[in-house]
């Protein structure tokens, strides 16, 4: 059992690990954060801020020697050097969990290969046949590189037949997963924790809405058949299961306008659409991540008040400074801002929670709020 006292190290210093740091400082834990980029926002926080290559071995294990227990709060961490400070400290989760949900290939392999419900696809190697794999999924489809995607990068709807030749110019040269378009009728997410004695729990399940790609509300309760929510819910708890996780997962799914529901990635780490957490649950989704991978009891997931979460993106630095004290006037807003020194479009800079008293409340309060910040 670790956290009273004991140092948590965490891989990756963007919001996530920051967020993950103030939980564990409430509980009386230490915090070393490891990132390449010097001044990140999990650094502000931490006890420690190392900045150094993910694949310098010699600084990783000393950051691995100085820590309980590693996590993450990035899969795009290499998973190689992981392997070299696995006998150094508890990696949790395990390295093999984070290789495989980095790489679509391996991530949808391993789908297959349990049984979990997903979109068709087809893998195209590097200098591989793009032609082929398009024509064996069929059109509509969406070709994806095989590393490295989130928020919608990195890939290329194909729409129709003329549509090809733009994909085989983008992705020549790389490995692609081709997967069939699913023409759903909306997303939802499921964030489940597992510890290191197996106890698992799964947070509500999360309606999400994008803007070109990119997570716009996350709504809970999810307005869906409750079959629906108790299906994702039940499938994520299997995952965590499944792929051995002892800390959380962001589970992303698909529903189709036929009520099936179709894992579409997986995150081993905490996840935007579990923000909500932080203000309408008893146990956040970043305490939670500290409970599991230190040997705690997990916390309850019960949810307290329907909610909306806004994602907070540069864009609304356009005009200037934001006008937070008129946001913060509005009844049941809870602000959360990352300490990030510079707005760009497209960059997430913090995210606010509205509580009410239905989700239909909180939903038009959260779109009346967000339009007032962009003026």
């Amino acid at each position: 059992m670790i956290l009273q006292g004991k140092t948590i190290g965490v891989l990756g210093g963007g919001q996530l690990g920051r967020m993950l740091a103030q939980a564990v400082k409430r509980l009386g834990g230490r915090i070393h954060v490891y990132e390449p980029q010097a001044q990140c926002p999990a650094g502000a926080v931490a006890d420690k801020e190392i900045n150094a290559a993910y694949e310098d071995i010699a600084a990783l294990s000393a950051f691995a020697r100085e820590c309980d227990v590693v996590t993450y709060e990035f899969e795009n961490v290499p998973s190689a050097p992981l392997r070299a400070i696995e006998g150094l400290t508890s990696l949790r989760p395990d390295w093999r969990v984070l290789a495989t949900a980095q790489n679509r290939s391996r991530e949808k392999n391993w789908l297959k290969q349990h049984g979990f419900p997903h979109a068709r696809f087809a893998e195209v190697a590097a200098g591989g046949d793009l032609v082929a794999g398009i024509r064996e999924v069929g059109v509509p489809c969406v070709v994806k590189t095989a590393d490295f995607g989130y928020d919608g990068k990195g890939q290329l709807k194909v729409m129709t037949a003329a549509d090809v030749p733009a994909a085989v110019a983008r992705f020549a040269g790389q490995p692609v997963v081709i997967e069939q378009f699913v023409d759903f009728a909306g997303e939802v997410s499921a964030v489940v924790a597992r510890s290191v004695n197996g106890e698992t729990a799964v947070f509500p399940v999360a309606e999400n809405l994008h803007a070109n790609h990119i997570l716009d509300f996350s709504i809970v309760p999810a307005r869906l058949d409750p079959a629906i929510t108790a299906a994702a819910e039940a499938m994520a708890g299997v995952v965590a299961e499944k792929i051995g996780l002892v800390g959380v997962l962001g589970v992303e799914f698909f529903v189709t306008k036929s009520g099936a529901v179709l894992i579409n990635e997986l995150a081993p780490r905490t996840h935007n659409s579990g923000h909500y957490t932080m203000d309408a649950c008893v146990t956040s989704q970043f305490e939670q991540q500290a409970r599991a991978i230190c040997g705690l009891p997990l916390g309850s997931v019960a949810l307290t008040s329907p909610v909306v979460m806004v994602n907070l993106l540069g864009d609304v630095w356009a005009k200037g400074e934001p006008d937070w004290a008129g946001l913060q006037a509005r009844p049941g807003i809870h602000l959360h801002l990352y300490g990030k020194a510079e707005a760009r479009p497209g960059r997430k800079m913090g995210h606010f929670n509205v509580l009410a008293a239905d989700v239909d409340s909180a939903l038009e309060q959260a779109r009346v709020a967000k339009a007032a910040l962009l003026g």
